[in-house]
């Protein structure tokens, strides 16, 4: 699972999933990306649960980036608890995507293991994803 070291704060606000991706919306490091179609939080065991998929399928071929890091404390009061008396402990951790953010690459494989990797990997992901390639979005070759 992913979490960072150390943050400045314990929690933070839910902040707003408004506007589209202006950073991280290309294909960089790899040949082949999944990008997101819809904004959401994406939780660290859901981002584990793809990089597995991706990583199963393509049977130590090729290379995975992930894109996304959870650096976001989502925090939740005990169950039948009162209102009141400050904000809950932290629980799990996500990561904020908004449409266009590429989340996940791979390279050093055929497109159409690329393609099927990266369809098993949007299944674990509570939105919905695009496959991109380098080529289609214009990028250094």
């Amino acid at each position: 699972m992913l979490l960072p070291k150390r943050v400045k704060y314990r929690r933070v606000h839910r902040g707003r999933l408004t506007g589209k991706a202006t950073r991280g919306n290309t294909v960089t490091y790899g040949d082949y990306g999944l990008q997101a179609t819809e904004p959401a939080w994406i939780s660290s065991a859901q981002i584990e649960a793809a990089r597995v998929a991706m990583t199963r399928y393509i049977k130590r071929g090729g290379q995975v980036w992930i894109k996304i890091f959870p650096d976001k404390p989502i925090t939740e009061k005990p169950a039948e608890t009162r209102m009141g008396s400050g904000k809950g402990s932290p629980e799990y951790w996500v990561a904020v995507v908004k449409p266009g953010r590429v989340m996940f690459e791979i390279g050093g494989v055929e497109p159409e293991l690329a393609h099927e990797a990266m369809r098993l990997a949007a299944n674990k992901l509570p939105i919905k994803c695009k496959f991109v390639s380098k080529q289609e979005m214009g990028g250094e070759q």
